[in-house]
């Protein structure tokens, strides 16, 4: 068995190149650049970062860095870029074509961030539409997405979020 790529805390880390479609390549293989794993930015930054890479359909990578903002942010606003790297993810799947797990994510990002308000709640609405129709054309999926979140602010401390279930 190979051992896993650990950093000095321990915590796995995995140092393997990925394509531009985030699929990992063999160890020693040109990949593109990936996002550190000391990467700490602000919202304004991760929201304009994401914005450009989801703009070079590189959904995997918008969420490496709206991962690093859940990871590295304040805590009342992890669930918010939970949920918009969980929406890359899916757009990563779909982008893939593995539709079952296009369909997991899309819900689980829409799921935590449509009470957060404008324009969360349409991005939350464009991913479940998304997961509704058969068979999406991803190009056209990430570009709804990353126009919606083009739109976005950074949270103000995300205090007026609703809490309980996102509304029908």
């Amino acid at each position: 068995m190979i051992p896993r790529d650990r950093d000095p805390d321990g915590r796995a880390r995995n140092r393997r190149p990925r394509d531009a479609f985030g699929r990992p390549l063999p160890r020693g293989a040109e990949g593109v650049e990936r996002v550190p794993d000391d990467y700490a930015p602000g919202a304004a930054e991760a929201l304009a970062e994401a914005c450009r890479l989801l703009g070079q359909e590189r959904p995997f990578h918008a969420h490496e860095v709206l991962e690093a903002r859940w990871k590295t942010g304040p805590a009342g606003e992890r669930e918010l870029w939970q949920g918009l790297a969980q929406v890359c993810v899916g757009l990563t799947h779909l982008q893939r074509g593995n539709r079952r797990g296009a369909s997991a994510l899309l819900t689980r990002g829409a799921d935590r961030i449509a009470s957060y308000g404008p324009p969360y709640g349409a991005i939350a609405a464009a991913a479940r539409e998304l997961d509704e129709q058969d068979g999406p054309d991803p190009s056209a999926a990430i570009a709804g997405i990353a126009a919606l979140l083009e739109t976005a602010s950074p949270p103000a401390g995300v205090s007026g979020r609703t809490p309980g279930p996102p509304p029908d």
